[in-house]
C-alpha cells in the first residue's frame, strides 16, 4: 500500500486520473434507486488527500478546470437565464432567489452560533444546495481576499469550504427527498390525477396541417407578408400555394388571390385564426411533393447563419422556401420570420428542386459539424472571461472585489451565450461539445480541490462534525419546505410542479428524478427548467457574497 501511495505521491497525472475513474466508478452506484454521479470525484479526492498530505493534485488542474467548466456553464445557461425573466419565469425566478438567500442568511446564522469561519459557512451553504459551481465560487473568493487572512491560516481556509460542503452535501440531496415525499402523503397528493390534469390543459398541441380557399376579400392582391400583418403574430406558416395547376413555394412577397389553395402549418388553436384570414376550410390536398416541389429536413450546422433569424437570411441570400417547423432539443415548433436559428436545430424546409442543393449548403446538415468545438471563439471567450475576473471592485472600509476564475469567465459565458454570435464570431458551442467540456472542467476541479481539502477533513470530522452535518440538514430543510408551503398552499401550484421547482433551486438532479419517477410525465421538468437558470447564478453570486461579507 506504502509503495502504491508513494507512486501516486510522485505522480500527480496518475493521481489525478486515478481519482476521477474511482470516482465515477462509485459515483454510478445506486441505493435505493440514486447515486452521486459526479460529485463522488469529490468525495474521492477528499478520501485520497486524507490518507497521505502528499497526494495533493497542483493548484493549475484545479484553475484549468474551473475556468473551462464555469466558462461552458455560462454559455449554455446564458439563453436560458435572461429568457427566464420573461412572462411567468420572473416571478418564480425572484421566488427561487429570495428562498436561496433566505438560506444564505440561515447559515450565516448559524456558522455564527457555531463559532464557523466565513470560508466554511460558505460551503455549508453550496453543500446544503448541492451546488458545485457555488462552492468554486467561494473557493476563488477566499483565495482572491487571501490577502487579509494571517498566512497561517491562508490554507486552511481555501480548503474550509470543500471540507463544510462534503459534510452537508449528502443530506443537501437525500434531505430534499425525504421532505417532498413527507408533505406530499401529508397533503395527501394524488400524483396520478395531477399527471392527467396537465396532460389535458397544458400538454403542448399538436402541429399539423390544413388547406384553405382564399374566399376573404380582404387578403386578395396582398402579398403573404402584408395579409400576415393583419393578424400580428399569426402563429402559423404557409408552405404551398395552389393557383389552378400550378403549385408554387411560399415567400413573404408571394402575391395572393382569390380562390388560391394554400396550405397552412400551425396547432388547432392558430388554425382557427387562419380559417378567419383566409375565407373556408379545403378539402382538397395540396401535393407535398411535385416535380418541382420538395420537403426536406436540415440539422443547422453551418456557423454562417446561427444565430441569425429566418428573414435576415431570406434578405442575405434570397433563398425560396418555407421553413415550417423547427425541432430543438426535442420540442418542435411553428417558425416565424424572427425565429433565430441555434446550431443543432432540425429544420423542416419546402424547397423548390433546384435550390436543395443550395439550400442545403446554406444550413450545413453535418452532423458531424454539430460535434466540433470552435477554439477560437473559445479561446476568445475565456481570455475576456479571465480579464473580467480580473477588474477590482472597491468595498466599503477599503477593501477590493474581483469576480476572479469563477466568476469572470461564467458572467461573460452567460452575455455571450446569449449574444450567440458577434459578427463572424459564433460564441455558442454544439450541444455534445459543451456538454464534454463542462464534464471535463468539472471533474478536474472536483478531483483537485478534494485533494487539497482531504488533509484536514479528518480533523474537521471529529471536531464538531455533527453540528456541521446538523447546520446543514436545518439549511436543506428550510428551503424545502419553504418552497413547498410557497408554492403548493398559497400559489396553488400541482405538487409535481413544486418538486421540479425544488429541484431547480437546489439544482439537483437527483431530486428531479425522484419527482419525475412520481409524475410519469414532463411537469418536473418543465419547473426546473423555469427557475434552474437563475437559482445557479443566484447560488453562485452568494456563496461569494458571504465569503467577502464576512471575511472583511
Amino acid at each position: 500500500m506504502t509503495g502504491f501511495i508513494n507512486l501516486l505521491a510522485n505522480n500527480p497525472l496518475l493521481l489525478l486520473f486515478t481519482v476521477i475513474g474511482l470516482g465515477y466508478l462509485i459515483g454510478n452506484i445506486k441505493v435505493f434507486g440514486f447515486n452521486l454521479g459526479i460529485a463522488a470525484v469529490l468525495f474521492v479526492g477528499i478520501a485520497f488527500g486524507a490518507i497521505d498530505h502528499r497526494l495533493n493534485l497542483p493548484e493549475y488542474i484545479y484553475v484549468l478546470g474551473l475556468v473551462v467548466f464555469v466558462y461552458a456553464l455560462g454559455l449554455q445557461a446564458g439563453p436560458g437565464f435572461f429568457s427566464s425573466f420573461q412572462k411567468r419565469g420572473v416571478r418564480f425566478s425572484i421566488i427561487a432567489v429570495a428562498v436561496l438567500t433566505g438560506a444564505a442568511l440561515l447559515a450565516a446564522l448559524l456558522g455564527n452560533i457555531l463559532g464557523m469561519s466565513a470560508p466554511s459557512i460558505a460551503g455549508l451553504f453550496c453543500g446544503s444546495l448541492t451546488n458545485t459551481p457555488a462552492l468554486a465560487a467561494a473557493v476563488e473568493a477566499v483565495k482572491g481576499l487571501s490577502g487579509s487572512i494571517p498566512v497561517e491560516m491562508r490554507e486552511t481556509y481555501i480548503n474550509s469550504p470543500v471540507v463544510t460542503y462534503g459534510l452537508a452535501y449528502p443530506f443537501g440531496v437525500f434531505g430534499v427527498i425525504l421532505w417532498l415525499f413527507v408533505f406530499s402523503k401529508f397533503f395527501r397528493v394524488d400524483f396520478a390525477k395531477e399527471a392527467a390534469d396537465r396532460s389535458s390543459s397544458e400538454a403542448p398541441e399538436e402541429i399539423i396541417s390544413q388547406t384553405y380557399k382564399i374566399t376573404n376579400p380582404a387578403v386578395n392582391g396582398k402579398t403573404v407578408d402584408e395579409a400576415f400583418q393583419l393578424l400580428g403574430n399569426p402563429g402559423f406558416v404557409l408552405s404551398r400555394i395552389k393557383r389552378g395547376e400550378e403549385v408554387f413555394i411560399v415567400a413573404p412577397e408571394r402575391v395572393l388571390q382569390m380562390n388560391d389553395l394554400v396550405v397552412a402549418v400551425g396547432t388547432n388553436t392558430s388554425l382557427v385564426r387562419a380559417h378567419v384570414l383566409f375565407g373556408e376550410v379545403s378539402s382538397e390536398q395540396v401535393a407535398q411533393r411535385r416535380d418541382d416541389t420538395a420537403y426536406t429536413q436540415l440539422f443547422v450546422s453551418n456557423k454562417q447563419v446561427v444565430g441569425k433569424s429566418i428573414r435576415e437570411l431570406r434578405a442575405e441570400h434570397h433563398f425560396e422556401g418555407a421553413i415550417t417547423r423547427l425541432n430543438r432539443s426535442g420540442v418542435e415548433f411553428i417558425t416565424t420570420p424572427d425565429t433565430i436559428l441555434e446550431m443543432g436545430d432540425r429544420i423542416l424546409v419546402v424547397v423548390a428542386r433546384q435550390q436543395k442543393e443550395q439550400i442545403t449548403k446554406l444550413f450545413g446538415d453535418s452532423v458531424q459539424s454539430l460535434s466540433e468545438t470552435d477554439f477560437l471563439s473559445l479561446s476568445l471567450g475565456i481570455v475576456l472571461g479571465v480579464f473580467a475576473g480580473m477588474i477590482p471592485f472597491p468595498l466599503p472600509g477599503g477593501g477590493i472585489f474581483r469576480l476572479g476564475f469563477a466568476g469572470g469567465p461564467l458572467v461573460v459565458g452567460l452575455i455571450l451565450g446569449r449574444l450567440e454570435r458577434t459578427g463572424p464570431i459564433q460564441w455558442g458551442l454544439p450541444h455534445a461539445a459543451n456538454l464534454v467540456l463542462r464534464q471535463l472542467g468539472l471533474v478536474l476541479f472536483l478531483a483537485a480541490i478534494g485533494t487539497k481539502a482531504g488533509f484536514g477533513f479528518g480533523a474537521t470530522f471529529q471536531a464538531g462534525s455533527w453540528g456541521l452535518f446538523l447546520a446543514g440538514g436545518l439549511i436543506t430543510t428550510f428551503a424545502t419546505i419553504t418552497t413547498i408551503i410557497i408554492g403548493y398552499k398559497y400559489l396553488k401550484l400541482p405538487m409535481l410542479g413544486v418538486m421540479g421547482m425544488m429541484s431547480g433551486i437546489q439544482t439537483q438532479p437527483a431530486c428531479l428524478a425522484y419527482a419525475n419517477q412520481q409524475a410519469k410525465s414532463d411537469l418536473p421538468n418543465v419547473w426546473y427548467a423555469t427557475v434552474q437558470p437563475a437559482s445557479m447564478i443566484a447560488k453562485i453570486m452568494l456563496a461569494q457574497i458571504i465569503v467577502t461579507t464576512l471575511i472583511l
